[in-house]
């Protein structure tokens, strides 16, 4: 019996420091890694020329200066805020509804056929007079000109306190009569444009109709 009790407490202290052992061991263990988040789309700028007027003006969303002769409809435009001119139109003509960008728009029926009169305004130069003018002449076909041929070939008149450049551009039997006018920082545009004999014989009722535009 003596020789049996160091063998039994022996083989308890054995046990009590494997379990201490394995209390101390690290258990590890893989962690899933967390899903990268989805990229998100870059914004892209759109414009929605859907309610423009046909050769409008624009400005771009960066104030970007118009080309001669570009298309200025490609981007969204803000119209001139502040007071607006005021007119009085022909009894004859025909308001139409003024859309998003107008200041005023008429149905100009003569002649067998009808043209469209339409008013805007927009901040600033607009892209510059020289761009404007060589821009309405690509609306009926004609080539730019230099700066100093395209103003040279403009008409200019006073009225009422307000300066007009009017111009008469015909090609591809489409005609525009139409008007620039500086006004209060923002450019104001005047343009009829219709079929050749239409627009043609409207000429001196449009000059006319200038002459009653003035400030409030």
């Amino acid at each position: 019996m003596t020789s049996r009790r160091p063998t039994t407490l022996a083989l308890l202290v054995s046990l009590v420091l494997i379990a201490g052992c394995r209390d101390r061991e690290i258990t590890s263990y893989r962690a899933p890694k967390d899903k990268p988040m989805p990229q998100m789309p870059a914004a892209t700028a759109s414009a929605d020329t859907n309610n423009l007027p046909p050769g409008h003006p624009a400005i771009s969303s960066g104030a970007a200066q118009a080309m001669p002769g570009g298309d200025m409809a490609n981007t969204a435009v803000p119209t001139a805020s502040g007071s607006d001119l005021r007119w009085t139109a022909p009894a004859a003509w025909t308001a139409k509804a003024l859309g998003q960008m107008r200041k005023g728009s008429f149905s100009v029926k003569g002649g067998g056929g009808e043209a469209d009169l339409s008013i805007t305004a927009f901040p600033g130069a607009t892209g510059g007079l020289e761009a404007n003018l060589n821009r309405w002449r690509s609306q009926v076909g004609l080539a730019s000109l230099s700066p100093e041929e395209v103003v040279a070939a403009t008409e200019k008149f006073s009225a009422n306190g307000l300066q007009f450049i009017v111009v008469d551009y015909a090609g591809n039997g489409t005609r525009l009569v139409g008007a620039i006018v500086p006004y209060g920082g923002n450019s104001w545009f005047f343009k009829l444009m219709g079929p050749d004999a239409v627009v043609a014989g409207q000429k001196a009722e449009f000059v006319e109709f200038l002459h009653t535009v003035k400030a409030p």
